[in-house]
């Protein structure tokens, strides 16, 4: 026979109850199946079946945790259930409500942009600690977009005169050589990714107006050779996939007055020859004005599906 156990749940209001268990109580089947228990609510309690005391302790922390997310008029999905719970595992709760309560910016639409987990927090922290700045981690981490955000907070305050956004071109297991267009609709889909942070923090019309007069610039890597760059954030996405003579002359454009942000993930390396971001992470961690971030499965802000499938093949290879 399973024990039943009764846990207390902290009075709240109706809205932030139907926060708390989500549509069609969704939030609720999550933690069931988190914590492997049958449970229902009866006012304010929660009847559990089981005799895991442990599991039990786990399980009221992360139903505390989400109650105070749920009181600052937050929703919640699946993912933020999986994190922290996880928070749970690894006594960071407090941890995560320091990150939580932190708005970096907001949408063209006015909506807080709060960071997502302590990898996040690592990494934004940097970001303003340091005029150069690696941050490394698998897909979904949001590597990209809290760059932009850093990038466009500079740009607002007046801390830099441009914004400089590059990635190299390079295919991912496909061709666009013989897509119709000139040489800017050729290229532009390799950059999607970062005119679509714009397009959310800016709008597209004043995007395409900075971009217009020169104060923001979204170019293939190939085009920073030669050039200083000065008074500017500069971000280099997708970095696994340049050479170590492209990341040399990438590091190399480093003018006065400018922060430089460098994304990639080693484990999606579209290139043949060696990745430069490896040979960097070996030539230059140890140097004290140059930071590394090392974002983790868990800093995954996607579909909690992509933090399987990342595992799924990180235990295959």
């Amino acid at each position: 026979m399973v024990h039943k156990s009764t846990l207390t749940i902290s009075p709240m209001s109706l809205e932030h109850f139907k926060l708390l268990c989500g549509q069609t109580d969704e939030n609720l089947k999550i933690l069931k199946q988190l914590y492997n228990v049958n449970f229902v609510f009866r006012g304010d309690e929660l009847i559990v079946d089981s005799e895991d005391e442990v599991l039990l302790d786990k399980l009221q922390r992360t139903i505390d945790a989400l109650i105070r997310l749920v009181k600052t008029n937050q929703t919640i999905d699946e993912r933020d259930i999986i994190y922290l719970s996880q928070c749970v595992s690894h006594n960071q709760i407090e941890d995560f409500f320091k990150v939580n309560n932190r708005i970096i910016g907001r949408t063209q639409l006015g909506k807080p942009i709060y960071l997502k987990t302590l990898g996040q927090q690592s990494f934004y922290d940097a970001m303003q600690n340091y005029d150069l700045v690696f941050s490394m981690g698998p897909a979904g981490t949001g590597k990209t977009y809290l760059s932009v955000v850093f990038a466009v907070n500079m740009l607002k305050k007046g801390d830099i005169k441009r914004i400089i956004l590059t990635r190299p071109v390079v295919e991912a297991g496909e061709s666009l050589g013989y897509l119709p267009g000139d040489l800017k609709e050729k290229i532009d889909p390799y950059l999607r990714p970062l005119y679509d942070s714009l397009h959310d923090l800016l709008g597209l019309e004043q995007v395409n107006k900075m971009i217009e007069k020169g104060i923001i610039e979204i170019a293939p890597l190939a085009y920073m050779r030669g050039r200083t760059l000065e008074d500017a954030c500069v971000i280099l996405d997708e970095a696994q996939n340049t050479t170590k003579a492209q990341m040399l002359m990438f590091l190399t454009r480093m003018g006065f007055n400018t922060k430089m942000i460098i994304n990639g993930d080693e484990t999606q390396v579209d290139i043949k020859q060696d990745s430069g971001l490896k040979h960097a992470k070996k030539a230059l961690k140890g140097y004290k004005d140059i930071h590394f971030v090392f974002l983790t499965n868990m800093d995954i802000v996607r579909n909690p599906l992509v933090q399987l499938i990342v595992e799924a093949y990180k235990k295959e290879e």
